[in-house]
């Protein structure tokens, strides 16, 4: 008992001396502003493109306003999430960021986690807001920055892994893209038994045959890619612990960045043997909300690499919070984004004040109509990385004429 007593009271130092010392700062540089602004109303839209992309507008009668999103696709719920919270806000001080996340975050009637998503996009909008009264940087007001520009990876592999030919098109593809990508998430093909038009959702196993693809589908990727590229190998927590070992095994040669998502999300102990079993570094957690879904990951040791989404863990100071925390065990960070440009541009902000952090995933930057939802001068992702702005709060700022043209049915602009 007095193990783990010690071991919670340790749990708590760690996630709370973190949030403090951004706190303090942060409530030093916005001591000046602080009770003159309030918040005047929340407003959300919805866009509808490959995914669902919910977008949260938080307003102040001094005419200020910040930009936020909720978690999408499909993204059930989220829009009714927003208002349902935004009596709560309104007439609120809108620098006062933890306190107005910690009301919702502990609600008693029972909904504060399916309300998290929603607070989380909201949380950011606040982030975004306080940067423009204090005219700073997000990344400044959570701490500081460590860098000035964040590495993105692409989630596109080749059409047939087994293809050598196809291998090689793929990288040559990559290496010619505008957005000068330097590293690749993607998975395998599951195989399918003649006789059947999906695959068996209940066996979690591979086959020898299915790792001796895998293995050598990777090997053809790395052959064709070269070592001056990294590769990411993706998994939808499908195995068990015995495949996900061996699956670890299989993609060893390539020299992968990370494995991620092999195992179901839920802490076990299964993660920790895993961790320790794999030569390959083991990712997880885009699934996981607030510190108290990663402590147990961190503080057992049951990954290498932490993975978080700023639109599920409750926003960008609770990420921060997850940061520090996993620094404190030596474990680096990445970013889960499949949002829009403005999810990514709050991550960027994020990213930047993290200390170890490896790279960032982004659906954008390949010139498509998604890079237009904000207005901007040149590419978007460049050098396989998209720069913090130097404007204040997330740096960003719509452009009406092509939200307008992607609204999903029945949305109006900020309704």
């Amino acid at each position: 008992m007095s193990r783990i007593l010690d071991r919670r009271k340790f749990l708590k130092a760690c996630t709370g001396v973190a949030g403090a010392s951004v706190l303090a700062r942060y409530r030093a540089i916005a001591a000046p502003e602080t009770g003159r602004t309030k918040i005047r109303d929340i407003k959300v839209m919805v866009l509808q493109g490959g995914r669902t992309y919910t977008l949260i507008k938080v307003e102040t009668d001094a005419g200020v306003y910040g930009i936020g999103e909720g978690y999408g696709s499909p993204g059930v719920g989220i829009k009714e999430g927003v208002l349902e919270l935004r009596p709560y806000f309104i007439g609120k001080d809108p620098l006062e960021i933890e306190a107005l996340y910690t009301g919702p975050a502990n609600r008693t009637d029972g909904s504060a986690h399916m309300l998290l998503r929603a607070m989380s996009g909201i949380e950011a909008a606040l982030w975004d807001v306080s940067g423009k009264l204090l005219n700073l940087p997000v990344a400044t007001l959570l701490g500081g920055r460590f860098r000035n520009r964040v590495r993105m990876y692409h989630d596109e592999g080749p059409r047939n892994m087994l293809d050598a030919a196809s291998c090689k098109d793929w990288a040559a593809r990559m290496k010619a893209a505008p957005a000068g990508w330097t590293a690749f998430k993607f998975g395998f093909p599951h195989s399918q038994p003649a006789t059947d038009k999906a695959r068996d959702l209940s066996n979690r196993l591979l086959t020898s045959k299915e790792l001796r693809d895998i293995r050598q589908g990777f090997e053809n990727c790395r052959e064709a890619i070269g070592w001056d590229y990294d590769i990411m190998v993706h998994c939808h927590w499908e195995y068990d612990l015995r495949t996900a070992i061996q699956l670890a095994e299989a993609v060893e040669s390539i020299k992968p960045l990370w494995l991620e998502d092999p195992m179901p999300p839920e802490f076990s102990n299964a993660w920790v043997r895993l961790a320790s079993a794999s030569k390959v570094p083991i990712l997880t957690g885009e699934n996981l909300a607030r510190r108290q879904g990663f402590a147990d990951f961190i503080v057992n040791r049951g990954l290498d690499i932490a993975q978080l989404d700023v639109r599920n863990t409750g926003g960008l100071l609770e990420s921060k919070k997850i940061a520090d925390l996993a620094e404190t065990f030596s474990i680096p960070m990445c970013s889960h984004n499949t949002g829009s440009i403005v999810s990514n541009y709050a991550a960027v902000q994020w990213a930047c004040a993290v200390r170890d952090f490896l790279g960032a995933e982004t659906v954008i930057g390949n010139g498509g109509w998604m890079d237009d939802v904000i207005l901007h001068d040149g590419p978007i992702v460049k050098d396989g990385h998209i720069a913090l702005p130097d404007k204040p709060g997330c740096g960003i700022e719509l452009n009406p004429d092509v939200v307008k043209a992607h609204l999903a049915s029945g949305e109006k602009y900020w309704s």
